[in-house]
């Protein structure tokens, strides 16, 4: 009876693995044919930082998971000790960090207030043509989400460094409203932007866009991370298994 338990266990572990690392080979095969596609789209992608950031985020997401798909497929058929200890240290690792990521998320969840960034964005904020990582972020986001500040334009009337390089603009560039979304295209009137034209202003904060935006995938966030800490918890349990059960 035990034979066929650690049988069924075995099988189990390689079809679950395999998925896996099928799902890890085609992020991967995506990923990186996205970066390197030479017939335009890589273009395309550029345009948008966060897309562009998003392909190596999906190459790397593709390879743990070709690898740990990798790892599960060949200790299980194999029965192979060395494998199944490898791969249960790699999902123990994973869990371990997103854990650590919940509880440093719980500890500073204060540091994610309205009033948090807007304090920040008051003193580190340097306008639009600013290589700072601090600006240049916020203008991204700004860009990104057709958003201005954290609650609004009247965020930079105390911006320190904005208003003492920029004393004739009431807000920067990346607030105004443009033809179309494409990060160069022309503004709809970028003079009267500068100077508070409202009507050609992003006036929404960023926070309350951000959120909206958000909200509707939050309950779906919470039961997926739900999902993927049972799946990690069961492939921990049946590697051990496995492990112990291997003659």
């Amino acid at each position: 009876m035990e034979g066929d338990c650690l049988s069924c266990i075995k099988y189990l572990m390689f079809i679950f693995n395999f998925f896996i690392f099928l799902c890890g080979a085609s992020l991967l095969g995506v990923g990186i044919w996205v970066i390197l596609d030479p017939t335009g789209f890589r273009e395309i992608v550029a345009v948008n930082p966060l897309l562009f950031m998003g392909a190596y985020i999906v190459v790397g997401m593709g390879a743990l998971l070709f690898l740990l798909g990798f790892l599960g497929c060949c200790g299980a058929i194999r029965e192979n000790k060395c494998l199944l200890l490898f791969f249960f240290l790699f999902i123990l690792l994973i869990f371990l960090a997103e854990l650590s990521a919940a509880i440093l998320a719980f500890i500073f969840r204060d540091n994610l207030s309205r009033d948090f960034f807007t304090k920040e964005m008051k003193k580190h904020y340097q306008g639009s043509n600013s290589s700072q990582i601090f600006s240049s972020t916020w203008n991204v986001v700004m860009t990104t989400f057709e958003c201005c500040g954290v609650n609004g334009p009247q965020d930079f009337e105390d911006a320190l460094y904005f208003n003492s390089h920029y004393p004739d603009d009431l807000v920067p560039e990346d607030c105004c409203r443009r033809t179309s979304p494409s990060r160069t295209a022309e503004f709809l009137s970028k003079e009267e932007c500068l100077m508070g034209g409202e009507i050609y202003q992003n006036t929404e904060g960023c926070y309350t866009v951000i959120l909206n935006s958000l909200e509707t995938y939050v309950y779906l966030a919470g039961a997926l991370a739900i999902g993927v800490l049972a799946i990690e918890l069961f492939a921990m349990v049946s590697a051990m298994c496995l492990f112990r059960g291997i003659q």
